[in-house]
């Protein structure tokens, strides 16, 4: 049984997933109102992951015997200015959701909650990998800086492979 502390950090983590969901569309409407489809196409990607994360947390809190409480999000940022603003702030978003982890693993390790410790570990290991993707398109983007051949190549690998 999830100790109400517990149960509350994961319902937050959950809402921070359905958040970074949603900030993650806001970047896909982005690109496109700038003609970047491919990009845009990994921003609905990493949107559809990020709920993928906040079901498995909602299934979590069900499965334990919780209630899953959602809350209101918050309005997304609009305008980035340029392409890489958008991965940056991704990066950023990333590292506040891994953050965020680490502080519910914290509860669950103080409270000896071995179960939500292992549950945890995937999310963990799933922040490495997205972070590391954020950290390689960033330098990417710099080294291709104002080259519009490039990014277009750049792009492309999106549209293919994303």
């Amino acid at each position: 049984m999830l100790s109400e502390n517990l149960a509350s950090a994961l319902n937050k983590q959950m809402n921070i997933e359905f958040q970074a969901a949603h900030d993650y569309m806001a970047m896909a409407a982005y690109c496109h109102s700038i003609s970047y489809n491919g990009f845009a196409q990994f921003f609905l990607n990493q949107a559809a992951e990020e709920r993928e994360h906040g079901m498995k947390v909602y299934t979590y809190l069900n499965d334990k015997g919780h209630l899953a409480v959602f809350n209101a999000l918050d309005a997304p940022k609009r305008d980035y200015g340029a392409l890489l603003d958008t991965f940056t702030a991704a990066l950023a978003q990333e590292r506040a959701v891994t953050k965020s982890y680490y502080e519910v693993y914290a509860i669950a390790e103080k409270e000896r909650e071995y179960q939500t410790l292992s549950f945890l570990n995937w999310f963990l290991d799933e922040q490495v990998e997205e972070e590391a993707t954020f950290e390689t398109h960033i330098d990417y983007l710099t080294r291709i800086k104002d080259d519009a051949n490039a990014l277009y190549n750049y792009e492309q690998t999106f549209s293919s492979t994303e």
